[in-house]
């Protein structure tokens, strides 16, 4: 009896430590938010205080960076390149990975370590070769950045893929091939359904990361014609250090939106596809 108590306070113990360390993780979002409608004098002054009174300038901060950033342009581009790199990843990556764990020999094992070792490189060590190669290739397009992503995404996405792809039984895909299928086909109408937890997760974790990218759309796209939102809002700096913030807030807030909705509707998916790619087999 005494043991349960003592778990019981443990257990609430840890539940309000657990909601505070919550609180100062969302409390930079909800401070976002209600400062993109203060003027921009009281966002440094005040950034604290509530937007009440004067400090409330309403929807201008929106309007204006809006206006300055051609933000509608910029969410098209950021939109047309998650997408287009998240289906080249999953499909590209499953396919390879379908063959590492079923094809065993030396060359799918030496591509699987270059796979993995893709994952420990820093980005930083192979960045100015990279666009130096993208500009002589001429993919500083929203189309030709996407080869790009897939070889900057094929690690990890191959890594949960041949996790999967290890416990999963090849019983069902020889009677699919006794059957008639040819490769492709037994890929699409028989290993693609298995592995949707994993897709589901793994294009979830790559959203994320290329919606949020702000350094290889920078040094590998077209500033002239292409903006990605990271790179639209990082315009409202001005001269001498000069930063409109007010209309950074509030642009900032717009960028964050999507992406929020989008984790929020899958989020329930992530732990049991991660948990199948990297536990499993």
């Amino acid at each position: 009896m005494q043991a349960s108590v003592k778990s019981k306070r443990g257990g609430w113990l840890m539940t309000v430590i657990l909601s505070l360390v919550s609180v100062a993780y969302v409390y930079p979002l909800i401070m976002l938010f209600y400062n993109s409608f203060k003027r921009k004098a009281y966002i440094s002054r005040a950034p604290f205080d509530l937007p009440l009174g004067k400090m409330f300038i309403g929807l201008e901060n929106y309007e204006n960076g809006i206006q300055l950033t051609g933000f509608w342009n910029a969410m098209v581009y950021s939109f047309l390149i998650t997408v287009l790199s998240v289906i080249v990843i999953l499909i590209c990556t499953s396919m390879c990975a379908w063959y590492i764990s079923r094809v065993q020999n030396k060359a799918t094992k030496a591509v699987y370590l270059l796979c993995i070792f893709s994952m420990v490189v820093p980005f930083q060590m192979v960045m100015f070769t990279l666009s130096k190669v993208a500009n002589v290739l001429r993919l500083n397009t929203p189309i030709g950045i996407v080869p790009v992503y897939l070889g900057f995404g094929a690690g990890l996405a191959v890594f949960m893929f041949s996790g999967y792809m290890k416990a999963c039984p090849i019983a069902i895909e020889e009677s699919a091939m006794i059957d008639g299928c040819k490769p492709l086909r037994t890929f699409f109408s028989v290993v693609l359904p298995i592995l949707q937890p994993t897709y589901i997760s793994t294009g979830i974790l790559e959203a994320m990361w290329i919606w949020n990218d702000y350094l290889l759309p920078y040094l590998i796209l077209d500033l002239k014609r292409y903006k990605t939102i990271p790179i639209a809002v990082q315009y409202l700096k001005g001269g001498y250090g000069s930063v409109d913030m007010g209309a950074m807030m509030a642009m900032l807030v717009l960028a964050i939106i999507p992406i929020i909705v989008f984790y929020l509707v899958c989020q329930k998916y992530i732990v049991s596809g991660v948990m199948a790619g990297a536990v499993k087999g």
